[in-house]
């Protein structure tokens, strides 16, 4: 996903790498599905919301000229939304969500990975171009690599909603240890591990191939 520094140019700022990976657009997420629960909802979602304006403020401060990226996007849109639903909500609607958001969230970012490779945009391509030569874009190479790799984060967010769905539903215990946060924390964890590592495994079987 990443690539080489194109010659000439400086060393970018740990800042500015941190905000071109796609890791931290998903923070707003995760950060809401492993805190939400019963009596958290208003929390998680005023946590989750507030960290994805500050991510997009500091993208545009930072890292002037940085595009527009979908997945921020909707960071702001879908805790925006939700902030004003539970502000409005009734008691009954409030529990349901307490309940079942996390699930919500966790189902609405595979959404958003899987939509983004089936109209060919997947969201880690727009991060990925901030990191790599140009030249580079449109290979097929790069491009499947970006599918690979959205396609984890996908499925580990799948994994996700199902444990949380399993424990509300069939556990009937909204805050079991590992449903709503061991499972889910692990996913993350290894979609973590692939991000950082497939890569360079990509590179490495390319130059081998050369």
């Amino acid at each position: 996903m990443s690539g080489e520094q194109p010659h000439g140019e400086p060393a970018k700022g740990r800042l500015t790498e941190l905000l071109e990976n796609p890791v931290v657009g998903m923070a707003p997420w995760i950060l809401f599905s492993l805190l939400v629960g019963p009596g958290r909802f208003e929390l998680a979602v005023g946590l989750a919301l507030a960290c994805a304006v500050v991510l997009v403020v500091a993208g545009r401060v930072v890292h002037r000229g940085s595009s527009w990226k979908l997945l921020e996007i909707a960071d702001v849109v879908f805790f925006a939304v939700l902030a004003v639903v539970g502000a409005l909500a009734s008691a009954g609607t409030l529990r349901w969500l307490e309940t079942y958001a996390g699930e919500l969230a966790s189902i609405t970012l595979a959404v958003i990975a899987f939509g983004s490779i089936a109209i060919g945009v997947p969201f880690t391509l727009q991060y990925a171009k901030e990191q790599v030569d140009p030249v580079y874009w449109n290979t097929p190479l790069f491009l499947r690599t970006n599918r690979v790799i959205t396609a984890v984060w996908g499925l580990a967010f799948l994994v996700s909603a199902a444990a949380g769905a399993y424990g509300d539903l069939v556990l009937r215990d909204p805050d079991n240890a590992w449903t709503s946060w061991i499972i889910p924390i692990l996913a993350i964890v290894a979609a973590l591990k692939f991000t950082a590592r497939y890569p360079e495994a990509v590179r490495e079987r390319a130059r081998a191939e050369e």
